[in-house]
């Protein structure tokens, strides 16, 4: 199965803002029109997957871990459901609708639903990261 069939394709782009460590709002204040944002540090780095996991489905997140080789990039894609993304070890590149963003261990990206995004591997080696859906 590839990532397309099994993580869902394209609608339209959303707006992209920082925000300050720790400042993400709750899942239940998240709604379809809220911009995409990164919090710096939102985990210690590195972070552990069991705690990030746990941390997300008190706020009604799923997790996954996904490991991608060098230059991996997944490319245009839009879900029914927003997205945390958090890096366990290496570099991404975060690209929502015409914004870019470097996520780093223990930073968590929320992309809201239906924000067109792709995501690459910016590290010369592997990058382990964990990403869910509410």
């Amino acid at each position: 199965m590839t990532w397309a069939e099994r993580f869902g394709g394209g609608l339209r782009a959303a707006p992209f803002s920082l925000a300050a460590p720790g400042s993400l709002p709750d899942a239940a204040d998240m709604t379809k029109t809220a911009p995409a944002t990164v919090a710096r540090g939102r985990f210690a780095a590195p972070p552990d997957p069991a705690a990030v996991a746990a941390a997300w489905r008190a706020r009604g997140y799923s997790c996954h871990s996904f490991d991608d080789p060098p230059g991996q990039a997944w490319n245009d894609f839009v879900h029914e459901t927003n997205e945390l993304v958090t890096v366990v070890e290496g570099r991404l590149e975060l690209i929502v609708g015409q914004e870019r963003f470097v996520v780093e261990p223990g930073d968590e990206a929320f992309i809201p639903r239906r924000a067109r995004h792709s995501v690459r591997n910016l590290s010369e080696g592997r990058t382990h990261w964990l990403f869910g859906y509410d």
